[in-house]
């Protein structure tokens, strides 16, 4: 599938965060060969690089994409931004260990129709079946362990059912998984006391995995969810991930300086990361606890009212003469966009050096986030390059070289000789983001060409086929 490829006289942003230096650089097969002044006759295709950015392939650490790298292997959304890796499993939620029909909230934010993976194992061959465009790797939810032990979720788990998870949690470490993650937020998880949580953890630590939390509330008691999170990974012996990291609800805006420095007290004690998406909305299914009667609400998905998708909450109401939360209830079940967040704190968070990038998009939605299709040309040209927020290589470095270290990726996320050719060239002036609330599934503008494991899987207003090479694979924990 791939051919030796010369990338000449582009400026290598080599993912460690220094500075950018003009070199070539040469792939051979899968493999970086390399950098620095190459003899063009040394290659088969030359792709002039004049003027463009030859980094790492970036790797969006939050993701729900367990299912569509499946059902839609192409993946669009992701190569088109130059995402040449996804870590799936985020929030608790993950397709494996779960055999059902029915998943239980929000389990279903991954689609409905793939829970049939009883191991990862199973899960990771399906993936190399598929041959996604994307590489792929995987936490396991702890929601899922839930789901696939306990008959019901009103409770702490018992002794044994704390047992039969972290056994499930071992056979999928051992099946090459990158860690757990949890999602206390939602309503099936978010009994799980301390115990079950540091229990189960720990059989992700004995392999030395990473445990990444959407933390039980994002709203005014978030330094209490914190440190909860904290303990959790310090006492189950895991470097600890916070998803997602903002501060919720108009009340809390302006929060983040006061809970990046708890962060950073906490990093004194224990290894701590976090990732961040650039946009103040989230999203996720429709709750009526989370309308205010304040923040904007958009509507992603209705099952029993299809037709008001992509319109605001608020609009429904007023149309139907109705309360927003009365809106909310008629509209269920369904998701949302909700405007949480401030600008300021968002940014606070996307230029602290411990914040890494994932998109946490929901590809199952009707109508997406835009951060589906668009946040890491919006971190490289509107954060970095218009607002100055930060340096490019900055900016490389929290989508390349910061999340291959914290996820155990190996040599993926820096450009070196002998390094798998994952590979995304890019214009620096021109990359920007065109994906927005009202037209969310727009491919961005300056990703000029993404290699997937050496091959050319993505070229910029290129015609793109269906045989155009998927060169995506599973990819397990490299061990340390």
């Amino acid at each position: 599938m791939s051919e030796t490829t010369l990338l000449q006289n582009g400026l290598v942003v080599n993912g460690t965060g220094k500075a950018g230096y003009r070199a070539d650089v040469l792939i051979e097969g899968e493999t970086i060969a390399q950098i620095g002044a190459v003899d063009p006759a040394a290659a088969e295709r030359i792709i002039d690089c004049a003027g463009l950015v030859v980094a790492p392939g970036f790797i969006d650490v939050h993701t729900h994409d367990d299912a569509i790298v499946l059902d839609a292997p192409a993946m669009r959304p992701k190569i088109s931004q130059g995402i040449t890796t996804v870590i799936v499993g985020n929030c608790g939620i993950s397709l494996a260990p779960v055999v059902t029909r029915t998943p239980i909230e929000p389990l279903g934010l991954l689609g409905t129709q793939r829970f049939c993976f009883a191991r990862l194992a199973e899960y990771a061959a399906a993936v190399d079946a598929a041959q996604p465009a994307i590489n792929v790797a995987a936490l396991i939810g702890h929601t899922s362990l839930r789901a696939a032990v306990m008959p019901s979720f009103e409770h702490a788990a018992t002794a044994d059912e704390r047992a039969r998870m972290a056994q499930q949690l071992r056979l999928a470490m051992d099946d090459g998984a990158v860690g757990l993650s949890s999602g206390v937020f939602y309503a099936n998880a978010f009994a799980a006391d301390e115990r079950e949580l540091i229990e189960v953890a720990a059989a992700a630590a004995q392999a030395g995995g990473v445990y990444a939390t959407h933390i039980r509330t994002e709203f005014d008691g978030i330094l209490e969810a914190m440190e909860e999170a904290a303990r959790t990974a310090r006492h189950g012996g895991l470097p600890l991930i916070l998803s997602h990291h903002k501060c919720a609800g108009p009340a809390n805006w302006g929060r983040t300086g006061e809970t990046l420095a708890r962060m950073d007290r906490l990093a004194t004690r224990q290894p701590i990361g976090l990732d961040v998406y650039p946009y103040t909305a989230g999203s996720t299914v429709l709750r009526e606890d989370l309308v205010d009667g304040i923040i904007d609400i958009i509507i992603t998905g209705s099952e029993p009212h299809p037709e008001m998708i992509g319109k605001r909450l608020s609009d429904i109401a007023a149309q139907w003469g109705v309360s927003q939360q009365e809106a909310c209830r008629r509209l269920l079940p369904g998701g949302a966009c909700y405007f949480q967040m401030s600008e300021e704190d968002m940014q606070r968070v996307l230029a602290h050096p411990r914040s890494m990038i994932g998109s946490d998009g929901l590809p199952h939605d009707v109508h997406p986030h835009p951060r589906l299709w668009g946040t890491f040309p919006r971190v490289l040209g509107h954060y970095s390059r218009d607002l100055g927020l930060l340096r490019l290589e900055s900016a490389v470095f929290k989508m390349t070289g910061l999340p291959a270290a914290q996820f155990r990726l190996g040599q993926r996320g820096t450009l070196a000789a002998g390094h798998p050719a994952d590979v995304t060239v890019f214009d620096a002036q021109r990359i920007r983001d065109r994906a927005t609330f009202a037209e969310p599934e727009q491919i961005s503008e300056g990703v000029r060409h993404v290699f997937v494991n050496g091959a050319l899987s993505y070229e910029e207003d290129a015609a793109m086929p269906a045989d155009y090479p998927r060169n995506g694979r599973f990819l397990r924990r490299v061990e340390v």
